[in-house]
């Protein structure tokens, strides 16, 4: 997801977004009490930072114990290619386990965050579709024993 380096926003956009982040479900009425303006005008805001890719999404987080995906791991991959071929980190994408795929500098050229059920699950999905992935000279996989901080907010600035 790439987005033009160029969008500009103002205090009300950034408030905005502070108001949506900590609360996707906010009603466009309270956001508006909230920053004292015309629910039309709010909408209008909201409308435009979705046009310009600054939100991408409304969604639910789900806590991954709930639904049995209690393993979390991080992979880091080593690849044959050059850095910044989108191939490999496009198969990856594709995965279901497969949260998150980065594309990093230094010694490894991918950072891959996966949930599954178990070791037996994350050592199926290396055997039956990292493997498959072509280009991957090589994986190294940190298993996460306890999660003391996971935040997908960003710090949405004052200006």
């Amino acid at each position: 997801m790439i987005i033009e380096n160029t969008i500009s926003l103002d205090k009300i956009d950034l408030a905005i977004l502070r108001l949506m982040q900590e609360n996707s479900r906010i009603s466009n009425v309270h956001m508006a009490k909230e920053l004292e303006m015309a629910p039309s005008a709010v909408l209008e805001r909201v409308k435009k930072l979705e046009q310009k890719n600054v939100i991408t999404q409304y969604t639910a987080r789900i806590n991954p114990v709930a639904v049995n995906l209690k393993l979390l791991a991080f992979i880091s991959m080593k690849a044959s290619h050059s850095i910044g071929c989108m191939d490999t980190a496009n198969e990856l994408s594709k995965l279901k386990e497969v949260q998150e795929v980065h594309i990093i500098a230094g010694d490894d050229c991918y950072l891959v965050k996966v949930r599954t059920t178990d070791s037996a699950s994350l050592m199926a999905l290396m055997r039956n579709s990292f493997s498959k992935i072509p280009n991957i000279l090589s994986i190294r996989t940190t298993i996460v024993l306890e999660t003391v901080k996971e935040e997908q907010q960003l710090v949405i600035p004052e200006k």
